[in-house]
């Protein structure tokens, strides 16, 4: 028996997804990408090859992310740009290291790093404290995150503003999809929305909340509801794709007496 082997997709195919999912014209991507109309149709059919520099050039007008600048790369016949290792490749120690400690100095809020699949990667000593009595099927790793909110069985029990946190992490996926087009992120999307959860209005605002930028998070625990605002940092300037990608997810107190109760929390971590 002869392996099948998936046919590689043309070059003119991949422009013409990203310049779709762009809703941009061959016309408008022309005059954005500074070539002629005829050019770049002839580029998309496959009646010309770009050089090196063309595709660069039609990626950053796309705003294409790093990882699918490679398979455009490939596919018009060059070698990739940007390196990809795991993050246990022991190249990409100092990197790891150096991702730890900004979590650890986050201590006594919890803090914790992302994939971009939103699988839990690596975090403080604050995090695990704050999924005890979690099914443990959902804290097999990977770890998703976003499961792990939603889930029944997971940490949507506790969350008092469920409704309105649901509809922000969903938003913030809609909108990782939107930039990445990424499969496997609308397969996670299509699971996430299937889960049961309560009636509510999720787009109604909450005390706190700033036009949905910064949306609380109130959260049961033993020592009582912690009422918590995030940010999300990433690498926006690293080479790597495994950087590029990963997100610190870092978690604030919206109030001193949640303050209080995380440094409490932190004291029994010591």
């Amino acid at each position: 028996m002869h392996a099948h082997h998936a046919t590689p997709v043309p070059f003119g195919d991949h422009l013409r997804h990203w310049r779709q999912r762009r809703r941009l014209s061959q016309l408008e991507l022309a005059l954005q990408a500074e070539v002629s109309t005829r050019h770049l149709s002839c580029v998309e059919t496959g009646r010309a090859s770009p050089s090196r520099e063309m595709v660069m050039r039609l990626s950053e007008r796309l705003q294409v992310p790093p990882r699918e600048r490679n398979a455009l790369l490939v596919a018009a016949g060059f070698a990739p740009m940007y390196r990809e290792r795991a993050l246990d490749d022991p190249a990409m120690a100092a990197a790891r290291a150096a991702v730890q400690r900004i979590l650890d100095a986050h201590e006594p809020w919890p803090a914790l790093a992302m994939d971009r699949h939103w699988n839990l990667v690596m975090h403080n000593r604050l995090v695990p404290l704050l999924l005890q009595g979690i099914e443990p099927e959902l804290l097999q790793p990977p770890v998703n995150v976003l499961r792990l909110s939603l889930h029944p069985q997971g940490l949507a029990p506790r969350i008092h503003n469920l409704p309105q946190w649901r509809e922000h992490l969903l938003e913030r996926l809609r909108q990782q999809i939107a930039t990445t087009g990424d499969s496997g992120l609308a397969e996670l999307a299509e699971e996430l929305r299937g889960l049961p959860h309560p009636e509510g209005d999720g787009h109604h605002a909450l005390p706190g909340e700033h036009l949905g930028v910064l949306m609380p998070f109130r959260f049961e625990t033993p020592l009582g509801v912690l009422n918590l605002v995030s940010t999300t940092t990433v690498f926006g300037t690293a080479v790597d794709i495994t950087l590029q990608e990963l997100a610190l997810e870092t978690f604030f107190p919206a109030d001193e007496e949640t303050a209080e109760r995380l440094r409490a929390l932190a004291q029994k971590a010591t």
